[in-house]
């Protein structure tokens, strides 16, 4: 977050007086009062301040009305990670601010707060550098950028060409860079003359590319050796190919100094003057000599004020970094949008709030049906993953489920859930074919990756937060080595596929009681199973002679630490487990079994042992698993903001139970499938 009170760049006055309506529409006076300012109309008073949106053609009545008054000025602009599209295009709120009481980073008339911190803050703490390397490379890992439109297949140049980066016409960082709009064309001329043979590529704002404000080039600027690009390409993927960048004052000459160019500027952007660029228009004031990291720093982490849209408090950069990520996964996956098939009625509301915000999902009953839209229409499919015809045929095939931290009830009871998995190659409880979780297990995690499912396992744990967050009391559970049985749903499509020789609950409890004797076995039921949903009910008399609790209707989480050790099938109690530090044996094939971490009884595929070279894998980190299917596979909702969010906002809710309930149509259809359900397993019981 940005400068406080103590920091020798200046405090910022807590209430501020704005004559812009833009400031008072609820979503930004939510974000500065998050920041600690108190956003007014009317007459400033001794302490306070006027407020202006950085120097939009309406902050002269602000700055009349500060000079009038000898009140600060504070001048407001959208931080350097701004979220999917531009505000003019649908872009809604930023994701940070930068609040400065000095100045507009872009304005070179005079110092600003990033540059204030450039010159005067040490920038010699070695954690914050370190900060700034791995949030470096984890923009870069994600592809992450200002604006988040770009396309992965989007065609790219040859490499080998001298890029040229275009802005919107009549942009204040283009009026106040110390230079003139006239300057594009220079830099064309330029590049053309000094550099004859060479390709230049003219890269276009993305507002441009819209329709929303026009550049400096145009159609009738290509041809010969020049390429105008209007294409949303990936602005890292971009920049790999350049051998040289030229720019005015746009971002992405920031963006090229992280990518290790040295860019030619011919304006005075923020990142200017630092010693990392090639200035046309020097700035003397700014004497110092910063690395890569100390700017990155300064721009990205100690500058702005970042802000959670979904809790509403100043977060940090690598908060932020989590939501910005959370928003352009589900965008880049439903940008084309989805035709889906296979869910059922209670599901669809959810399933459209998750996957339909960029276009509406298109639900089609009939699979095939569902196949052929997908395909005429250029859609993807989202078929249930337990739903899924034989054969079925698209171009693009999601299979969706619910995620490994769902909700606080039950699914069979229609609670809908905060997580959801989609998967291109199988499903994750599927080992009879590759999945996309196992590819991720596979995959070494962005930077900080690790380090980062570290932390939200920890949170997990202390918030005894697991898949369904049923709260119940733990039974007194008798002294000795207590192994803890979870009990699943016999006819779920985790035991028809994964389960190995032992399928049903009373079978899981001889095979333990066989191998341990003397241990003391806690029988936990499935919730759905004690819900009267689904099948899976174990005799009395049967869980009479091999079980010495029943833990019925508890905490799992509190059950987990109150045993030793856990023997599944393939229920997630086991990973849930596994994340608490407890030894697993898996007599199944779950998604967490064969990678080194358990004990395992029961066939596994070949493929989670030995690579295709018929090398043996290495042993994966729980850290590793954790990241994999906490953070890389599912998707997450919340339920509050109704947006995207990271894993972290979803454990909080989880946690906390700040969750809405569900509707009264929800609980009478529950009910209804309860007594249906009951009556199906009474008739496919008779002889």
């Amino acid at each position: 977050m940005g400068p406080g009170p103590g920091d020798p760049v200046g405090a910022t006055p807590r209430r501020l007086y704005t004559y812009t309506l833009g400031f008072l529409r609820p979503v930004m006076r939510r974000m500065l009062a998050a920041a600690g300012h108190d956003v007014r109309l009317g007459l400033p008073g001794p302490g306070d301040g006027v407020a202006v949106w950085g120097r939009s053609p309406h902050a002269w009545r602000g700055e009349r009305m500060a000079a009038r008054a000898g009140m600060p000025l504070v001048r407001i602009e959208d931080a350097f990670l701004r979220g999917l599209r531009p505000g003019r295009a649908r872009g809604g709120a930023p994701l940070g601010l930068l609040i400065d009481p000095h100045g507009v980073h872009f304005d070179a008339s005079g110092p600003s707060l990033t540059e204030r911190l450039a010159l005067h803050n040490p920038l010699d703490d070695s954690h914050l550098l370190q900060r700034a390397r791995d949030g470096l490379a984890r923009l870069q890992a994600l592809d992450l950028s200002k604006y988040n439109i770009h396309e992965d297949q989007a065609p790219l140049p040859p490499p080998g060409y001298i890029l040229i980066v275009d802005q919107a016409r009549g942009d204040a960082s283009i009026t106040h860079s110390g230079t003139r709009a006239s300057v594009f064309r220079e830099m064309l001329g330029a590049a053309l003359i000094d550099h004859p043979g060479t390709r230049v590529v003219i890269k276009t704002h993305p507002e441009t590319a819209a329709g929303l404000r026009p550049g400096h080039f145009g159609p009738e600027d290509a041809g010969g050796a020049v390429t105008l690009l209007t294409a949303p390409v990936s602005p890292w993927k971009l920049l790999e190919g350049a051998t040289q960048v030229w720019v005015l004052s746009s971002q992405m000459g920031f963006e090229a100094i992280l990518a290790g160019h040295r860019p030619r500027v011919w304006g005075q952007p923020f990142y200017a003057g630092w010693g990392l660029t090639e200035d046309e228009l020097p700035i003397p004031r700014r004497a110092r000599r910063l690395t890569r990291a100390q700017l990155f720093a300064v721009a990205m982490i100690l500058a702005p004020t970042w802000v959670c849209p979904c809790r509403g408090r100043v977060i940090s950069f690598e908060e932020a970094v989590d939501q910005l990520e959370a928003d352009t996964r589900a965008f880049r996956t439903d940008r084309a949008g989805h035709v889906a098939t296979g869910m059922r009625l209670w599901k669809r509301g959810r399933l459209q709030a998750v996957f339909g915000r960029e276009k509406p999902l298109m639900f089609q009953d009939d699979p095939r049906e569902a196949a052929r839209l997908a395909t005429e229409t250029g859609r993807g499919l989202l078929v249930w993953a337990g739903k899924e015809p034989p054969g079925l045929a698209a171009p693009r095939i999601l299979r969706v489920e619910d995620g490994f931290l769902r909700s606080r009830g039950l699914g069979a009871a229609l609670v809908p859930p905060l997580s959801l998995v989609t998967d291109g190659q199988g499903i994750y409880y599927d080992p009879t074919r590759a999945s996309d979780l196992e590819t991720l297990i596979l995959t070494p995690p962005p930077p900080g990756g690790l380090a980062r499912a570290e932390r939200l396992v920890a949170r997990l744990v202390a918030g005894g937060v697991t898949k369904y967050n049923l709260r119940g009391a733990a039974p007194v559970l008798p002294p000795g080595h207590r192994i803890l049985v979870p009990g699943q749903v016999e006819d779920d499509a985790s035991i028809r596929l994964g389960a190995g020789d032992v399928r049903s609950n009373a079978g899981l409890l001889a095979t333990v009681r066989t191998a341990r004797p003397d241990a003391v076995i806690v029988f936990k039921p499935h919730p759905d199973v004690e819900a009267g949903l689904r099948p899976g009910a174990v005799a009395p008399e049967t869980l009479a002679g091999l079980a010495n609790v029943v833990a019925a209707q508890s905490d799992p989480a509190a059950l987990i630490a109150a045993c030793d050790e856990v023997w599944t099938m393939t229920s997630l109690l086991g990973f849930e487990a596994l994340l608490r530090g407890k030894p697993v044996t898996c007599l199944g094939a779950p998604f967490y079994a064969g990678w080194g971490l358990t004990t395992d009884l029961g066939p596994l595929p070949a493929r989670r042992r030995q690579a295709p070279d018929g090398h043996p894998l290495p042993r994966v980190a729980l850290a590793a698993l954790a990241h994999a299917a906490l953070i890389g596979y599912p998707r997450y909702f919340d339920p509050v903001a109704r947006r995207p969010c990271p894993p972290e906002v979803a454990i909080e809710r989880l946690a906390t139970g700040a969750i809405p309930s569900p509707g009264l149509a929800n609980r009478l259809l529950s009910k209804a499938q309860g007594a249906l359900a009951s009556r199906a397993h009474l008739w496919r019981g008779r002889p």
